[in-house]
C-alpha cells in the first residue's frame, strides 16, 4: 500500500493492516527458511508497509479544536 492510501485510513483499521502485515512478514520467513519462497523482495515490501504504518500510527496528533466546555472552562479560568 502506498503511504497516501494508508493516511486516509482511521487507526482501528491501521492497527488491523498492521497485525496482518506482521503474520504475513512471519509466514514469509518461515517460507524463507524452508526455501519455498522463490520472491524474497515481498519481505522488503512487507517491511516497507509496516513502516509506513508505524509512522502513521506513531505521528503526534495536531491539536484539536476546543470543545464547548473546555472553552467555558478557560473562560472562568480567566
Amino acid at each position: 500500500m502506498k503511504f497516501k492510501e494508508l493516511k486516509i485510513k482511521s487507526i482501528t483499521e491501521l492497527q488491523k493492516i498492521l497485525a496482518e502485515s506482521r503474520e504475513q512478514l512471519r509466514d514469509l520467513r518461515f517460507k524463507v527458511a524452508s526455501k519455498q519462497l522463490k520472491n524474497v523482495r515481498e519481505i522488503r515490501e512487507i517491511r516497507k508497509r509496516i513502516v509506513r504504518i508505524l509512522f502513521i500510527l506513531n505521528q503526534p496528533k495536531t491539536e484539536e479544536p476546543k470543545s464547548e466546555a473546555r472553552v467555558a472552562e478557560d473562560k472562568k479560568i480567566n
